[in-house]
């Protein structure tokens, strides 16, 4: 199976027809009538996916759904599709992070292209968040004490300036250093400043110097 696509419109006939071109090329696909029907069902992003949307609903329109979802946090893919395009409109949602814009009626090629696009960039987003959120979830192990070591080091300050700064021997921010590093799993210096800035902690630490 290619990935999952999640048709969003409220045209019934048009999610029907859509999603019987999506399943003979191989995705499997999941309806909804409105934008509140997907947020009431979050889709998974466990499985490479990208969201098919209409532009003008009722009561939630499109765009407002792709700002709930980024809200959310969501990496889902967003291709807007919809049979009465304006610029504004378009460079709006575009801006936001949509993936693509189609008019209605598409064809197929470019409807599957769309999707082949948008769900080769899901693989790559998902797969570089999974990683950050192992990275987070090594940073949550670490004791205060730790976090205190592990914010000074990556701002490039010595064991000994470490140790006067925390009051402590420089023995002791050895130890810390070495559950630091461990913790995190990493091997050395550079490696670990690297992680901090992946995770966004090294320019914070930095404005907090």
């Amino acid at each position: 199976m290619q990935g999952c696509v999640h048709i969003v419109d409220d045209d019934a006939s048009f999610r029907k027809a859509v999603e019987r071109r999506l399943t003979k090329a191989g995705y499997e696909v999941a309806t909804y009538a409105s934008a509140q029907q997907l947020l009431d069902s979050l889709p998974t992003e466990s499985l490479p996916s990208c969201v098919l949307l209409d532009v003008p609903m009722p009561e939630l329109s499109g765009p407002e759904l792709q700002e709930r979802l980024t809200e959310l946090g969501s990496t889902l893919p967003i291709i807007f599709l919809t049979g009465h395009p304006d610029i504004p409109t378009t460079v709006r949602t575009i801006k936001a992070g949509a993936d693509d814009f189609l008019t209605k009626p598409v064809s197929s090629d470019d409807l599957l292209h769309a999707v082949e696009r948008a769900i080769a960039h899901h693989r790559v987003t998902f797969g570089l968040k999974s990683k950050l959120d192992v990275v987070r979830a090594h940073l949550a192990a670490l004791t205060p004490r730790e976090r205190q070591v592990f914010a000074l080091i990556i701002r490039g300050n010595t064991n000994k300036q470490v140790a006067c700064a925390l009051g402590c021997t420089e023995r002791t921010i050895k130890a810390h250093r070495h559950g630091v590093m461990e913790k995190m799993q990493v091997r050395s210096l550079p490696e670990l400043v690297s992680v901090a800035e992946r995770i966004g902690v090294a320019s914070a630490a930095g404005q907090t110097a």
